[in-house]
């Protein structure tokens, strides 16, 4: 189900996938968002980062020239990469192996804490950190609570603990420039993110 139909069913909302005034102002006080120059970050940067709003799990079914595109440092060769395509369990388990807190590839560890939420939290370590923020430890046994039950907190908790909300006071292209580096790592993407801040930030008006 879409993430803003869902939200609006469980907030008393009329849930039509639309998202309105009304919707904007109940996630901000849901989530204690300060004021609607940080919601509409907030928001532009989750749609454009889900898909608008579609995507809670990260998508890793993945063909052999696409490990060895998005992942060329894993898979250098076709061979190797033949051998893991369209596995996603494997896939990640090897990508995410052995780091942000995650086991070998053995463990697994890198497919059960891989992408979720908003903006896809990922890894052990970060998995730990968000339950202990949330007081749900819980989410350690269960990760698929981020993205069935905690979807727009995991973003919240990564904006938190990055302390975007400094480049949150103004909404304009530098700003949303910005914030896009610190939740891409560059600018994929960039223009539609401007885009859809600037929508937010124009309905809260």
């Amino acid at each position: 189900m879409n993430k803003i139909k869902e939200y609006q069913k469980n907030n008393g909302l009329i849930s039509d996938g639309l998202i309105g005034k009304k919707t904007l102002l109940s996630i901000k006080e849901k989530l204690g968002i300060k004021t609607n120059e940080e919601l509409a970050h907030f928001m532009g940067q989750t749609d454009h980062e889900s898909g608008h709003f579609t995507a809670s799990t990260e998508n890793l079914n993945y063909s052999a020239s696409g490990l060895m595109t998005v992942f060329k440092k894993y898979f250098p060769t076709k061979e190797l990469a033949l051998k893991y395509e369209r596995k996603p369990e494997d896939i990640a388990s090897k990508v995410y192996a052995s780091r942000m807190g995650n086991g070998d590839e053995s463990s697994r560890e890198g497919w059960k804490f891989r992408g979720r939420g908003a903006l896809q939290l990922t890894g052990k370590n970060n998995y730990k950190l968000f339950g202990m923020f949330l007081n749900k430890p819980e989410i350690m046994g269960s990760p698929d609570l981020v993205a069935n039950e905690y979807f727009f907190e995991s973003a919240l908790f990564f904006f938190n603990r990055n302390n975007l909300w400094k480049y949150c006071t103004k909404v304009e292209e530098q700003s949303i420039k910005n914030v896009t580096l610190r939740v891409n790592g560059g600018t994929n993407g960039l223009d539609d993110r401007i885009v859809k801040t600037l929508k937010y930030y124009n309905i809260l008006k």
